[in-house]
């Protein structure tokens, strides 16, 4: 079994190719593994910007998978000269007649390659911004209308989950045995939720934010700082500096821990960013001290909701098992108060690699062998869905 993964929810266009190793569990080696960023693309406008994103998805992703089926071993040029039959060209023609350069692409594409050994697809239907999912929904659908590929849409925070739970060994991934029942912590750009799983494939959300998800308060809290998109990474790195250094936070400075002792799972980040304003705009200009200060304070203001948030929740739910996963999983303090809490509070703690706590193409590839392996059916009727819950994927 070998699977074509797409991802596309934001400003990374993603394709990874795996294939299945036999056994029981769902374990695969990768083939191919490819990430293009476009945050250099998006800092002018402070954040993603939806119809730029579009653009540059659809731009690169017909060459991107030309790429990865080159590099598994997968690629074979025709000899002779082909066109497509006038009946898949039409078909073509229409479900990309809004993207005209991956239209000329994915006939080159077509054109000039074999089938390849390619048993499924895997793409991203939702969440995310719809105008760059559907880039890759479309480009899904391409694969499948001329080389009749089933295709297996994915939920993109499912995605997240089962990233972290992936085992690394020789070469191989795999998704280990999971002691249920189990919650997930999922924090990024634009999603904060925690997750009852009483076992796989099994969601429901029990906490989510008001308003502001945690990775959009880092990089919006960080523009009040002076600092440019995205600037969650460098609020950390100033944070560990005022740690290393031993500062302490003046009292003017401290900022509140937004739904600490609310009672229930939800978050709410907006007044937190409102803080953060109202002591930037009382010290401005601010000096590298305060920088480092606010930085510290805002890092740890929104660690100890979330470990206290997590505390919650594994008393309500009973879990045995802590999934964390999206973007902001890869923070250090956050990643160190959750080892702490873990240990502390008895639970099994599965954290994604750093590198796969950014959107990716194998999160995307791993969840679509987890579907084969529970005989859920491909289908083709997609629609780009921003705001596709997990309980429904």
């Amino acid at each position: 079994m070998i699977l074509l993964a797409i991802e596309t929810s934001c400003d990374e266009t993603a394709v990874s190719i795996v294939k299945r190793v036999r056994g029981n569990r769902v374990r695969f080696e990768v083939l191919s593994h490819k990430v293009l960023s476009q945050i250099d693309l998006h800092k002018q406008y402070g954040g993603v910007f939806p119809a730029l994103a579009k653009r540059e998805h659809a731009k690169a992703l017909t060459q991107l998978i030309a790429e990865c089926l080159e590099e598994a071993d997968l690629l074979v040029e025709r000899t002779n000269t082909y066109h497509l039959p006038s009946a898949e060209r039409k078909k073509l023609e229409v479900l990309l007649e809004r993207e005209p350069e991956m239209l000329s692409a994915m006939k080159v594409l077509f054109e000039g390659v074999q089938k390849p050994n390619i048993d499924a697809i895997a793409v991203t239907e939702g969440p995310g911004l719809e105008p760059a999912l559907w880039v890759g929904i479309n480009g899904a659908l391409a694969l499948n209308t001329v080389w009749d590929i089933p295709i297996y849409p994915i939920n993109h925070m499912e995605g997240h989950i089962i990233a972290s739970t992936l085992f690394h060994n020789e070469g191989v991934y795999e998704i280990p045995d999971i002691s249920f029942p189990a919650c997930a912590l999922l924090i990024s750009g634009g999603h904060t939720e925690i997750v009852r799983i009483p076992k796989l494939r099994s969601y429901k959300i029990i906490g989510k934010t008001k308003d502001d998800a945690v990775g959009e308060a880092f990089d919006k809290s960080a523009r009040m700082l002076g600092i440019p998109y995205p600037g969650g990474p460098e609020i950390s790195r100033l944070a560990e500096l005022a740690r290393k250094e031993n500062l302490i936070v003046d009292d003017d400075l401290r900022l509140p821990r937004p739904m600490l002792h609310s009672g229930d799972l939800n978050f709410s980040c907006s007044g937190l960013k409102t803080a953060v304003l109202t002591r930037v705009n009382k010290k401005s200009p601010l000096n590298d001290i305060t920088k480092k200060m606010l930085a510290l304070e805002f890092e740890n203001s929104i660690t100890d909701v979330l470990v206290a948030k997590v505390k919650q929740a594994v008393y309500e739910t009973r879990a045995e098992t802590v999934i964390v996963g999206g973007g902001v999983s890869a923070n250090t303090h956050i990643r160190s108060a959750m080892k702490e809490l873990s240990e502390t509070e008895g639970f099994a703690l599965l954290l994604p690699a750093k590198n796969l706590s950014a959107d990716n193409g194998l999160m995307i590839a791993a969840a679509g062998l987890l579907h084969i392996a529970f005989d859920v059916k491909p289908r083709t009727k997609l629609k780009a869905n921003g705001s596709w819950s997990i309980e429904n994927s």
